[in-house]
């Protein structure tokens, strides 16, 4: 993947939060849902920004390099078209399942890691790329449940993909939690086994357990072992940016500040060291749930 710029840390772009980020020192970069935008009419606040040289990405959501069938052409047409209006460095997307036979399933659900799955999703991805005018760098997603019939790992798959079609990382380290405390995954371990020198940025984000099962709903304060996480990546690369995901029950002002001074600290050199990397990451036994060990 071509370098990327320094983009520090951002947040993602809301019409709720719009106001509050225009007025939010140290924001290095925002992002944005693709599929909320019309490229031929943005919104004022993301041209202030834009303005300002503040980087925008667009961030898809239902694409479906997983699916079965090739990348729908007009939705690849909207991606590209938001790039450009955005002036943005790259596009990001999520390696999920979101449709079959026109049936669309409403969730990121996780793609079959088998080999035969993998050949229809190095295929789409080149697909895409072919269709993209900057980079696309992919998301993976976070699964409350596995397929039985799964040949690979979460990070093999991301690693393979990756080496077959140069696409770039986006790691959400939240999500690699949500492996951990659903499925009984380490997330450690995939951050070993990822090609982290392929990494976009990072994001960060807030959930709720509820009966042993962790849901990424993007609404709460992100919890320490995900900041631990973080740190963890921090520790084997630096990464290009880190960007913290909001989308409902919206705090203050301050307390969105408070959280990026959060992820600021958790990336320091500091927290990085043996003894000062925070909380533990390891899902504590009893809320793995039975899911997996």
């Amino acid at each position: 993947m071509p370098d990327l710029p320094d983009l520090g840390v951002g947040i993602g772009w809301r019409p709720e939060l719009d106001l509050t980020i225009e007025r939010m020192a140290g924001v290095g970069f925002v992002e944005v849902v693709a599929e909320n935008i019309d490229p031929g009419d943005l919104p004022e606040s993301l041209c202030v920004l834009r303005a300002r040289g503040v980087p925008v990405i667009p961030h898809g959501v239902s694409l479906g390099v997983g699916g079965a069938e090739p990348p729908d052409p007009a939705r690849l047409a909207h991606l590209a078209a938001c790039a450009r209006a955005l002036d943005a460095p790259l596009v990001s997307e999520h390696l999920a399942f979101v449709r079959g036979g026109g049936v669309e399933a409403g969730h990121l659900l996780p793609v079959p890691r088998t080999r035969e799955s993998l050949e229809v999703v190095v295929e789409n991805v080149r697909l895409a790329q072919e269709a993209l005018p900057v980079p696309l760098a992919l998301e993976n997603v976070a699964a409350i449940f596995g397929w039985p019939d799964d040949e690979l790992t979460e990070a093999g798959f991301l690693a393979e993909v990756v080496e077959r079609t140069g696409v770039g990382l986006l790691v959400d380290v939240a999500n690699l939690y949500a492996a951990q405390v659903n499925l009984g995954l380490s997330a450690v371990d995939a951050l070993d086994a990822l090609p982290l020198e392929h990494l976009a940025y990072v994001h960060v984000a807030g959930g709720h357990e509820h009966h042993g099962i962790w849901h990424d709903t993007h609404t709460a304060a992100v919890p320490p072992a995900v900041l631990g996480l973080l740190t963890e990546l921090c520790a084997r690369t630096r990464p290009p940016g880190v960007l913290l995901e909001w989308d409902d029950d919206y705090p203050g002002d301050a307390a969105l500040a408070g959280e990026l001074a959060r992820i600021r600290a958790a990336m320091s050199p500091a927290a990085q060291t043996v003894g000062g990397r925070g909380e533990p990451v390891d899902a504590p036994r009893e809320t793995v749930g039975g899911l997996g060990e």
